[in-house]
Parts: C-alpha cells; sequence; structure tokens
C-alpha cells in the first residue's frame, strides 16, 4: 500500500480506501480504478492523496464496522465544516446540537468497543477532524462511566466547539509547522475570542464555555507548571482533556507521524494531575488498542502478538513472542520488568496489524472479526 499525493494520481491505480460524499454516499469501492474523471472528482473534494494498493496487493480487510466508522466521519466532517464557518459568520447557533445528538445516537450509546482508526488530515480540514473525533470519544467515554444524559451531551458539544478560535488564526500562520512566540500569542488571542463566541452563542448553557475553558486550563498547566489542585473540574472538562489529548497525539497528519497509541496512554496515565484517571479508564473502556490479536513492537525491537488483554493494567497483556513462539505476561513484573510495549505494529494508511490465525494455531480463542469483502476490480 502506497499514499499518493494527489498530483501524483494515475488512472488505473486501486483504491485502499472507499470514498464517500459528503451525504454518505458511496462514490469509490475499495479496489476500485482510478479514471481521469475520478481524479479530477477527488481533486474536487479538496483530498491531498489517497491511499492506493500496489500492482499485485490484495484488498485489505475492513468490517461492516470499520466501513460505517469511515463514513460517518466522512458526512460529519462536512457537516461539522459548515456549521462552525456559519458560526463564525453570523454568531449564531444552527445545527451543532443535531450533529451533537447525531454523534451520541452512533457512538454514545455502544456496547462494546470498537476500532478507532485516524484518518490522514491536512491543515485544511485539520480542525473538523480533530473536533469530530474528540466528540466520538467523549460520548463513547461518558456512555461507559454512566454520567447523566445532560453531561453527556454538553461534552459532547463543547468537543464540538471548543476550537472554533482557531479557525480565526491568520492562514500565514496556521501553514506553518513551527510558529515563533509571536505565532503562538497570536493563536492565543483566536482561542479567547472563541471562547467568547462560545460564551455568546451558548448564553443559555453556560457548561459548554466551562467546559471549554477549564480543559484548556489544565492542559496549559503540563507546560506552565500551574497548580490545579484546586480547580474544580466539572466532568465534561476531564473528558474533554482526555479526548482531545489522545486525539491530538495519535492523529495523522502529513506533515508528521502520529505517536502511538501506547505512547498517548502513558503520557494519560502519568499526568494524573490534568487527566482523571476514571476519565482515562472510560476511555480505555471505549477503543480498542492492545486486543488479542494486535501485533506489537517491544522495546528491544523484538516483535510480538498480544494473547490477552490485561483488564488491570492494558499496557501489560499476555504476549506471543514472534521470535521464539514463548509466552510471556508482561503483568509479571518482577520477571520481565524491563520489557514493555513500545508501539503498535500497523498498516500505512494506520490500521492494526493483526494476525488472528495465529492465535487459533496456537490453540487460543478469539472473537474473529467478520470482514467484508471487497468488490473485484
Amino acid at each position: 500500500m502506497l499514499f499518493v499525493k494527489l498530483e501524483e494520481l494515475k488512472t488505473g491505480m486501486r483504491l485502499a480506501r472507499p470514498i464517500y460524499n459528503k451525504d454518505g454516499v458511496l462514490l469509490y469501492e475499495r479496489n476500485s480504478k482510478l479514471t481521469s474523471q475520478g481524479i479530477e472528482s477527488i481533486r474536487n473534494f479538496g483530498l491531498i492523496g489517497l491511499f492506493v494498493l500496489e500492482p499485485a496487493e490484495p484488498v485489505p480487510p475492513m468490517t461492516q464496522e470499520d466501513i460505517d466508522f469511515e463514513r460517518f466521519q466522512t458526512m460529519s466532517v462536512f457537516s461539522i465544516q459548515e456549521e462552525m464557518e456559519k458560526i463564525l459568520k453570523t454568531k449564531r447557533l444552527g445545527k451543532t446540537p443535531t450533529i451533537t445528538s447525531n454523534i451520541i445516537k452512533n457512538y454514545g450509546h455502544l456496547d462494546k468497543k470498537i476500532n478507532f482508526v485516524q484518518n490522514l488530515r491536512s491543515k485544511e480540514d485539520a480542525i473538523y477532524k480533530h473536533t469530530l473525533n474528540v466528540a466520538m470519544l467523549s460520548a463513547m467515554i461518558t456512555h461507559v462511566l454512566n454520567m447523566k444524559v445532560d453531561e453527556q451531551l454538553e461534552a459532547v458539544e463543547a468537543a464540538l466547539i471548543h476550537d472554533i478560535g482557531k479557525m480565526t488564526v491568520p492562514k500565514s500562520i496556521a501553514d506553518k509547522d513551527v510558529l515563533s512566540e509571536e505565532d503562538q500569542r497570536a493563536v492565543r488571542v483566536a482561542e479567547i475570542q472563541g471562547f467568547d463566541l462560545i460564551e455568546s452563542v451558548y448564553s443559555s448553557t453556560p457548561n459548554i464555555k466551562r467546559i471549554c475553558t477549564q480543559s484548556q486550563k489544565a492542559l496549559e498547566s503540563l507546560e506552565t507548571g500551574d497548580d490545579i489542585s484546586n480547580m474544580k473540574m466539572v466532568n465534561g472538562a476531564k473528558v474533554l482533556a482526555v479526548a482531545d489529548t489522545f486525539d491530538s497525539m495519535t492523529a495523522m497528519q502529513a506533515e508528521k507521524a502520529p505517536e502511538s497509541e501506547v505512547a498517548a496512554l502513558k503520557h494519560l496515565l502519568d499526568n494524573p494531575q490534568v487527566y482523571d484517571s476514571a476519565i482515562v479508564n472510560g476511555l480505555i473502556r471505549s477503543i480498542n488498542i492492545l486486543a488479542p490479536g494486535v501485533s506489537v513492537e517491544l522495546n528491544t525491537g523484538e516483535k510480538a502478538l498480544v494473547i490477552t488483554a490485561n483488564q488491570g493494567n492494558i499496557l501489560e497483556p499476555m504476549i506471543l513472542m514472534f521470535g521464539d513462539n514463548s509466552i510471556i505476561d508482561l503483568s509479571n513484573r518482577k520477571m520481565y520488568g524491563d520489557l514493555e510495549i513500545k508501539d503498535i505494529m500497523k498498516t500505512m494508511d494506520n490500521r492494526y496489524v493483526m494476525d488472528v490465525e495465529l492465535l487459533k494455531r496456537q490453540g487460543i480463542k478469539v472473537e474473529e472479526p467478520h470482514y467484508i469483502e471487497a468488490p473485484a476490480e
């Protein structure tokens, strides 16, 4: 699989991922061959490129849940962009409550963990994809922690709106990979103005701004060293801080490689003064990270396969070593204290490398995902 920039796409290339329009209509299925008309359509979508398959490469497996997840993300990103631009222009609330309800309907009542796959972001769509992912994570976390309905609504809506100020940052600054101190001040001014706008459009729901500002203050304390132990954060702010950080760290961007989910979890767990442990646990209970069948890389450089998840400490599962087929229980710190998981092995389009068949050959029972076959060429 290769990522090919828009200007380098050629007719005949096969798609590795499906493409939908803003209404969720499937335009191009996996394994579809690009045509000149298709390339022009993709250019109009504003995509920076596509994941394509090499000539003899099989189509990567996707479950129905994976397909639904990707379709939902595409539809929602368009809706969020339209809504945020409208709020900035009119200073009035529009369809944000509807978008919030739709996210909660689809991801705020799940009875099991899901695969949370990051899509590639460009500078043009990063804010919309970020706010959507943070809102989805917030919906799942508040659900597994059995928060009140009004707290879930406020947490998800705050997640959708929390970065609206960044949309007013001048393009000359937003396009930079490294910001100067002056640039950072300009971003901070935009964020504050965004919070003022949130206060205005949510005048009847003051908790929305409270969630955004408290979360921001908590995250800033990691850099400033400010003591926030006496700050009484509302639950929504605690959720936003965790979801915001996890998505930001694991985001797949054109300019830089994402950090692993393992690194993100370690960061969250190592800073309990900012990230509430109950909320972090809610995140762990919401998405698949170190599930059975996932291939991982250890800090020694060796590769292994997760056999059994560790409910007590997600970072210490039981693993099967690829090198000698030995089984190691990472929770046995007395014996394996220096060994730890460094990263999760992934395909180029950011999906976990799974090997359920190896587990089955070892006589280990595991729930097999049901993959949807892609159409033939």
